[in-house]
């Protein structure tokens, strides 16, 4: 089968940009951490490198792009790859291989469980961790996935996520959510070790994104180029918004609040990107400098020890980001997509919000039961002594700056 060159390199090249985001995930985190912990919030992300990949290329993407059972999951008739060779046409367009639509797959879903350590820095035990990689992907992610992207039923109800604003960082933020209300606050709440590091990493985060959302587009064509201008305005409008707020409320503008802000805007654009106008993009972005940071002011009112705001961030973030698709979606701008409610779309934001509610739901009720069951077998959380002494001499037998 022939298949189109440039939708091919297109898409490899988003493949890597998204590869790229979570090493970039690791220095981001690492920065914010103590030094004490570094090594190993960037162990958990680097893991699900290897981790993932192995879980992926065996079952993974079957059960979520092979087969239908009852709309909930897929089947394991591409299990290990088989079935399928280097001719055959990917599932979401006959332009590119298959092959190149598993590993840009594959990135995505390597980058999401990480995006959950930042609420529990510092407390979750590494093997523990490597078991919440396995039984989350297999219990959350992928029926997630299948549902919204696999040809599931929340698909064949008209539900859209362009980039993961539902897959990725609602489900995500929302387990995060359940991992910090199940494992309890840290004994000690240490302050960012390194923000040239974290700036480093945001930097990586933010260049890798625009393979996230306009790699989605799976071909080079006018949905790309909105995608990608539209996650360039989002996040540049969210950062400044949230330096704004910082500087408003808090006296000075913060440079950690600059970034945070520019994820939030990313995270917003996310499920929008390539089903809504650049007019509309800035108004994601406003919507995220704001709403988010009021989002991680609630939860420091609670004292939920999300310690990297991964709930307000990222599961706030994906909520608003899928609620403004339901209301500015555009069918000028993406024929595929569907119009919002702005122009009388109604029923769509309908969709939109119950999908997202429940996903919502049910990732944080799952991710506490997945944590239960982790207990129970081998203890998810380190002993008081080894969080204090700090993680990565204890569990890595490392240290970020040597002896």
């Amino acid at each position: 089968m022939t298949f189109d060159p440039s939708a091919t390199l297109f898409l490899l090249v988003s493949t890597a940009l998204v590869m790229f985001m979570t090493p970039g995930l690791a220095f981001f985190y690492a920065g914010l951490v103590g030094q004490k912990n570094s090594i190993s919030v960037m162990m958990q992300s680097f893991a699900a490198l290897g981790v993932t990949t192995l879980l992926w290329v065996s079952v993974g993407y079957s059960l979520c792009f092979s087969g239908d059972f009852h709309g909930v999951i897929g089947d394991l008739h591409q299990a290990f790859l088989l079935n399928v060779s280097s001719s055959t046409a990917a599932p979401v367009s006959s332009a590119v291989p298959l092959y190149v639509f598993f590993a840009y797959e594959m990135m995505v879903v390597i980058i999401t469980p990480p995006l959950i350590t930042g609420a529990f820095t510092n407390r979750v035990n590494f093997g523990a961790y490597l078991g919440f990689l396995v039984g989350w992907q297999l219990l959350v992610y992928y029926p997630i996935a299948h549902m919204v992207w696999g040809g599931g039923l929340l698909q064949r109800w008209g539900v859209l996520d362009f980039g993961g604003g539902i897959v990725v960082h609602a489900i995500a933020g929302m387990s995060a959510l359940a991992a910090v209300l199940y494992l309890g606050s840290r004994y000690i709440r240490d302050k960012p070790q390194n923000l040239y590091m974290a700036g480093i990493g945001m930097a990586i985060l933010w260049f890798g994104w625009f393979g996230f959302t306009a790699g989605n587009a799976f071909a080079v064509n006018s949905v790309a180029v909105v995608a990608f201008l539209n996650t360039a305005l989002a996040g540049g409008i969210a950062s400044f918004v949230w330096m704004l707020m910082d500087w408003g409320i808090e006296g000075k503008p913060k440079f950690l609040g600059f970034l945070t802000g520019g994820l939030a805007g990313l995270v917003v654009i996310t499920p929008a990107a390539g089903y809504v106008s650049p007019q509309a993009s800035l108004l994601f972005g406003l919507a995220a400098g704001i709403l988010c940071y009021l989002a991680i002011a609630f939860k420091n009112r609670r004292h939920w020890d999300d310690a990297l705001d991964v709930w307000g961030v990222h599961g706030v973030g994906g909520i608003v980001g899928i609620v403004l698709l339901g209301v500015f979606g555009s069918l000028a701008i993406n024929p595929a997509g569907a119009d919002g409610a702005i122009f009388g779309g109604g029923a769509f934001l309908g969709k939109e919000a119950a999908a997202v509610a429940f996903a919502a739901a049910y990732a944080f009720v799952v991710t506490y039961l997945i944590l239960l069951l982790l207990d129970r077998l081998m203890g998810v959380r380190v002993p008081k002594e080894v969080e204090l002494s700090g993680l990565d001499q204890a569990l890595h037998g490392e240290l970020v700056y040597g002896e």
